[in-house]
């Protein structure tokens, strides 16, 4: 859910993952025949531990420091050291067999980023976008989804910039198909721009790399991003200095409400329409980390900054949001994640070319949504398709 350069402690550096390169090997993903799935294997340089310092401990590296035990959390589970990603694939199969082709690179290929806590499982939004000509991919950040190793770590980062390395392996996978060049796993896939998309802390995620990386993105998606905190920048600021002990203790557990409401409204063991695997999105989320909430600010300070992305941004939006601590059945018509209109003013802070579609009645996930309101999200993100990319 930074360039955080500017804002990197020292041991950020070590901290970067590195991909080790291999050929990728598909295999069958669990939403059926027409997704495969890429495990993208990762290496973490340092990880914090119960103590707050970081353990430099890379598996296989006989350069680390030997550990009598291995690093626990808070909770006394032991840290992961190594760490995956996933990049799911949709490849519609012919109806007389055979595996249809990736489409003809005339349109920027779509790499999607999920929510914090969350996977990749809209299929709607895959066929969405093959239908019209572009090829699919999803990323399944590390220890979330297909590629979580700790749910006590579920979700956690201490700085967004570790996420670089993995949507950088997933881009060079993704040049390689489009382009059929041979790019290095883990390096920039040469200049094969791509069309991102982001889901809430997903959005946060996908702006700052976008911002980061402007050459690899042509175009860049965002579906409820978290790019400011509940109450606005004012909150914000008061806010920052109580995640301080992040410095101190980043796996202290922090005290925010627990509740399903979000999931009520999309998974079809309650109101909704979708099957969504609680192991893998579970109903009441990761726990929320100090570490983990200071990167988030972090990261939306640069974002209230101002990032002049110079690619053509959309971002889409509900018109209400209901965060409020009692169910109600209004809630299965707005947000109850995030504050939309601290978000709708943000959106000012991404550049000269951005489209705000603001939709009556949807979901924190807008495309989610009932289907006529999601119907209208598709709709107008097909319109704004057609006159940024064309054809």
């Amino acid at each position: 859910m930074p360039v955080l350069r500017p804002h990197c402690r020292p041991l950020c550096s070590k901290r970067r993952r590195s991909v080790r390169a291999s050929a990728p090997r598909w295999h069958a993903d669990i939403l059926g025949p027409d997704y495969q799935a890429l495990t993208l294997h990762l290496r973490a340089r340092a990880v914090p531990s119960k103590d707050g310092n970081d353990i430099a401990a890379t598996p296989g590296d006989s350069t680390a420091p030997a550990q009598s035990s291995p690093a626990e959390t808070a909770e006394g589970e032991p840290v992961p050291v190594s760490y995956r990603a996933t990049l799911v694939r949709h490849r519609p199969a012919r109806r007389q067999g055979g595996e249809t082709p990736s489409p003809p690179a005339t349109k920027p290929a779509v790499l999607f980023i999920h929510g914090w806590s969350d996977y990749f499982y809209n299929t709607g939004l895959a066929e969405f976008f093959t239908g019209h000509g572009y090829s699919f991919y999803a990323l399944d950040l590390h220890n979330h989804g297909r590629s979580l190793t700790s749910h006590e770590l579920g979700g956690y980062v201490a700085d967004l910039a570790d996420y670089d390395a993995e949507i950088l392996a997933a881009h060079a996978v993704i040049a390689q198909e489009i382009s059929g060049s041979s790019v290095t796993s883990g390096t920039a896939g040469g200049n094969v721009p791509i069309l991102l998309m982001g889901h809430s802390t997903g959005g946060l995620i996908a702006t700052l790399w976008a911002h980061h990386h402007p050459g690899l993105v042509s175009h860049l998606i965002l579906n409820s991003p978290w790019l400011e905190i509940q109450g606005g920048a004012a909150i914000r600021r008061a806010a920052t200095p109580l995640v301080q002990l992040a410095d101190l203790r980043p796996l202290m557990r922090m005290r925010v409400p627990e509740r399903s409401f979000y999931w009520r409204g999309i998974s079809d063991e309650a109101y909704g329409e979708w099957p969504v695997d609680k192991k893998l999105r579970p109903p009441h989320a990761f726990p929320v980390r100090a570490g983990w909430m200071k990167a988030i600010l972090a990261a939306q300070q640069e974002v209230a900054a101002g990032l002049k992305l110079p690619m053509p941004v959309l971002v889409l939006l509900s018109t209400k949001s209901m965060l409020g601590p009692i169910w109600s059945d209004a809630m299965l018509r707005a947000d109850v994640v995030l504050d939309v209109r601290s978000l709708a003013l943000r959106t000012l802070s991404l550049g000269n070319s951005v489209t705000l579609e603001r939709l009556e009645g949807a979901l924190h996930e807008v495309l989610l949504s009932p289907q006529p309101v999601r119907d209208d999200g598709y709709a107008r993100m097909e319109r704004w398709l057609r006159g940024y990319v064309g054809q």
